[in-house]
């Protein structure tokens, strides 16, 4: 065989992996390059998941007996049959590509840093296993009949592409080496530039549900006194943050806040090894990321990693819950604060929830109260407000700067967020993320609107073992509270229906659909003026039914 050609055909074999792999790499990126995370996803999706490979292969078979045909053996022509075999299979590798990149997603493929470097060795894998046919059959006789030809020839070839998740998988594992030696310089240069300013005040807030929207909070009060940053969004990673650090912390910031999230035992040990807090806030400890940690025990050792980090003269703050935050407060021996407790440091009286917000009398065991109004929805906001308040009192801010900052706090978008309408139509989006302690938060806000109640839900995910359980239970709260239920997704939402059923909900105010469009749809032919809409929780694209 002509060299060249044959360097076509190698090539156009590889390329047409790595092409074919975008969806695959989507998953990747999705689960945060977690392995563990990427394998649940192929098995949940493993159809969408082989596809492209398979269909990768059957168009490489095809076309190679195409090719046969046209030029009556497989051997007749070769150059020329090559070099069309390798050119057509990269050229199929392209049209999945252009098929992952134009299928509508939730969260964008992002072609960063990571995932170019992530190519690179993908590419080099598949280059790997398209020499693969060759090295197997370099010394086949040349007069060989063609479907012995074939079937010597496409036991290699097809094997790879049709295991083009592990292919994936192994680029991951062979670009690790790099990612973490990156991930070292990058996080070390994000330490020394928190740690080079010794006015710097550094607080993390970790969480099984409520750091985001109480590091919100805590930035917006303290702001009305400090020049404050903190990590946007639910940058809770530690290369999250690392990056914030490094691309957004100045000189004249005068308070740090890093949310810390994190999937397995350890994960905030090392945040907190980056941050080095001062002050710690624990929000809550619950059911959230079983899938991964198993066990609450886990879980709450994992949050607990937060407090065992901060300094001997640090400060510990948590949010009462009369349960394992209660209890974690009661075996921390450093300084340390008790929020949303009368026995304890802070709290709310006379708390007012109304679909225009929430008022209150934030006080505090010293004797002193606060009258305070805020437009965020929710009994579970007045808590975070009275925890972020009392670290902001601790920091030194007046009365007066802590009612001004609690009255100029905005909804975190896609948490609880009351969207205005024209048409006089109620549209709340809490569409982040829920859990089985915001589902019931959540309820609560949307029984307290007039008029027809309508929920738009997928369920909730990574609960392990107990996610029917608590999609159950998440259907029976649901019935006392709305009026009519969307669920999207028939297999992931069937626990919720038949919550919801036990109760007497009424099967025709139940509509099972296959997605937020479709869902959508249902709703504006149903919803009046008067009437709302609450979207809890909104499933990423790797847990799609579809």
């Amino acid at each position: 065989m002509n060299r060249i050609a044959l360097i076509i055909q190698i090539l156009g074999r590889a390329a047409g992996m790595v092409l074919a792999s975008r969806l695959l790499l989507h998953y990747f990126q999705l689960e945060s390059y977690q392995f563990q995370g990427y394998f649940r996803t192929v098995r949940r999706q493993w159809k969408k998941a082989l596809l492209p490979g398979v269909l990768l292969a059957l168009g490489c078979l095809e076309t190679m007996m195409l090719l046969a045909l046209v030029f009556g053996s497989a051997d007749s022509g070769s150059v020329l049959v090559n070099i069309l075999w390798g050119m057509l299979t990269a050229g199929i590798g392209y049209l999945l590509h252009r098929h992952a990149v134009k299928t509508p997603q939730k969260k964008k493929f992002a072609l960063t840093a990571r995932m170019k470097r992530l190519y690179t060795v993908l590419a080099l894998v598949c280059l790997a296993f398209s020499l693969l046919p060759w090295l197997l059959t370099r010394g086949m006789p040349e007069n060989l009949p063609t479907a012995a030809f074939l079937l010597r020839t496409f036991a290699p070839l097809l094997l790879p592409m049709l295991l083009l998740p592990l292919a994936v998988a192994l680029a991951g594992i062979l670009a690790l080496p790099i990612e973490r030696l990156i991930f070292h310089l990058y996080f070390r240069d994000a330490e020394k530039k928190l740690l080079e300013n010794d006015r710097l005040i550094r607080i993390g807030i970790t969480g099984s549900y409520g750091k985001t929207s109480t590091k919100f909070i805590l930035a917006e009060i303290l702001s009305q006194k400090y020049n404050v940053l903190a990590t946007p969004a639910s940058f809770n990673t530690p290369m999250g943050v690392t990056r914030i650090v490094r691309e957004r912390l100045t000189p004249s910031h005068q308070v740090f806040i890093g949310e810390m999230g994190a999937r397995h035992v350890g994960e905030i040990k090392e945040l907190s090894r980056l941050v080095h807090p001062q002050i710690g806030i624990l929000t809550a400890v619950g059911p959230q990321h079983l899938d991964t940690f198993r066990t609450i025990e886990r879980i709450e050792k994992t949050k607990y990693e937060l407090i065992d980090a901060l300094p001997d003269d640090g400060l510990a703050v948590f949010l009462n819950d009369d349960g394992i935050v209660k209890k974690l407060y009661d075996k921390t021996e450093k300084s340390k604060l008790l929020a949303a407790s009368e026995m304890g440091d802070a709290w709310a009286e006379d708390v007012t929830v109304s679909p225009a917000g929430c008022r209150f009398t934030l006080k505090f065991k010293e004797g002193d109260s606060i009258a305070c109004e805020t437009v965020l929805l929710g009994e579970h906001n007045v808590r975070n407000i009275v925890t972020a308040s009392l670290v902001a009192r601790r920091l030194g801010l007046s009365d007066q700067q802590i009612a001004r900052g609690i009255s100029q706090l905005k909804p975190v978008e896609h948490r609880l967020q009351l969207l205005k309408t024209p048409n006089g139509i109620g549209v709340i989006d809490d569409a982040f993320n829920t859990n089985p302690r915001s589902s019931k938060e959540a309820l609560k806000v949307l029984s307290s609107f007039p008029g027809k109640r309508i929920i738009v839900t997928p369920g909730m995910v990574e609960l392990g073992e107990k996610e029917d359980q608590y999609n159950e239970e998440f259907g029976r709260a649901m019935a006392e509270c709305v009026d009519v239920a969307v669920l999207v997704g028939k297999k992931h939402t069937s626990p919720i229906r038949r919550g919801l059923t036990e109760q007497g909900f009424p099967a025709d105010n139940i509509h099972t659909v296959a997605s937020l469009e479709e869902a959508v749809a249902v709703v504006n032919g149903m919803i009046r003026p008067g009437d709302t809409v609450m979207y809890e929780n909104d499933l990423p694209d790797h847990y799609s039914e579809n």
